[in-house]
């Protein structure tokens, strides 16, 4: 008979832990600034909810951007003559050490009609995302511009004079954003950190109609800390069917306004038209002028009228793609007077290593 085996009883097991889970505490500084935030919400949420519609309203629209401020009399200046007349005698000698980026050398001398020498040394580089230049002339005046291409549509750019007399030198600070209709710039000059002093201008162009862009400006100007002064003037455009006329105004508070007009008539014919008017209670004045250009295959004619009875002309040949002449001429009918000018541009770069292959296509600098 098997003997039994004596159980020997199991304790229980002992009751598991419970785990404790730590919950983080909100501290009452994030609850402060969500509730701070929050609070807003009703203000904002309408305000954001308009502007992404008239967003869409003016996507929708597909307007173009019709330029910039600074560029709305820009066609009207290539025809006018007075970026291109001069007295005396002049010699420019430029030397391209590249196309691509572009990087040039230029000897400037000037004899003026009044015994004004004057020697200028200058050079250019310039890519897609920047654009260098730089001058020195005999009287020790130093000149800088860099222009940089941040980002698409954003530029920055830097101009500068340092100049031996004093009140000469000058620093001037400017950013210029471009977007599919509308136009920004920024500028600064002479700004001091310290008492605020300088100038500042900001313009916006906004274009309205395909047609038709609306635009203002402020300027605020504070040379000193003795003056201080601020004004804002307005300005339009509108430009033709085919953009073959473009049309501006311009407004300022202080009674100056400038009507300009320009009108291609054909491929080598194209006129302008300039009207300035003073309307201050102290004194009231007004000019016009009437400017021509035609553009030959390798010259081309400027000649310009003004009420003031100045007429002036500036014929500039090309001899060779290396070589022009330039004649630049004024006659003062009402005093009397006259200017003559004569100019001679030659231009040397680097000769392609194949005769027959074309040369190479410049880059668009930022400018």
């Amino acid at each position: 008979m098997a003997t039994p085996v004596a159980q020997v009883p199991v304790p229980p097991a002992a009751p598991a832990a419970p785990q404790v889970h730590a919950v983080p505490e909100k501290t009452v500084s994030n609850s402060s600034l969500t509730g701070f935030f929050a609070s807003f919400d009703p203000i904002m949420r309408p305000i954001a909810n308009v502007c992404s519609t008239m967003r869409e309203i003016r996507r929708s629209l597909a307007l173009p951007n019709l330029g910039t401020v600074e560029k709305m009399q820009n066609e009207v200046k290539m025809v006018q003559t007075a970026n291109f007349q001069f007295e005396g005698a002049r010699a420019d000698l430029t030397k391209a050490l590249s196309m691509n980026p572009i990087f040039q050398v230029t000897h400037a001398f000037t004899l003026g009609g009044a015994g004004k020498n004057a020697y200028n040394f200058g050079a250019v580089y310039g890519d897609e995302k920047r654009f260098y230049q730089a001058g020195l002339d005999d009287a020790g005046n130093v000149t800088m511009r860099l222009n940089r291409l941040l980002f698409p549509g954003h530029i920055s750019k830097i101009q500068a004079q340092f100049a031996p007399a004093g009140g000469q030198s000058f620093v001037q600070l400017e950013h210029d954003f471009q977007g599919a209709d509308y136009s920004m710039n920024f500028k600064a000059l002479n700004p001091s950190p310290t008492n605020l002093t300088g100038i500042y201008v900001a313009n916006y162009l906004q274009t309205l109609t395909p047609r038709f862009a609306l635009g203002a400006e402020a300027v605020y100007q504070h040379p000193s800390p003795e003056i201080e002064e601020a004004t804002v003037g307005y300005m339009a455009k509108w430009v033709g069917p085919a953009k073959e006329w473009i049309a501006t105004a311009q407004w300022q508070p202080q009674g100056i306004a400038q009507l300009t007009y320009w009108h291609q008539l054909s491929e080598q014919v194209d006129v302008a038209g300039d009207l300035q008017m003073i309307t201050l209670p102290q004194r009231r004045d007004a000019q016009a002028s009437l400017a021509a250009r035609y553009s030959f295959r390798m010259a081309s004619l400027r000649a310009q009228i003004d009420s003031l009875g100045k007429l002036t002309s500036v014929y500039e040949a090309r001899i060779s793609p290396a070589f022009a002449l330039t004649f630049s001429g004024e006659l003062d009918h009402l005093s009397g007077g006259a200017k003559f000018g004569l100019g001679v541009s030659i231009e040397s770069g680097v000769e392609p290593v194949d005769p027959m292959a074309l040369p190479p296509t410049p880059p668009t600098v930022p400018m």
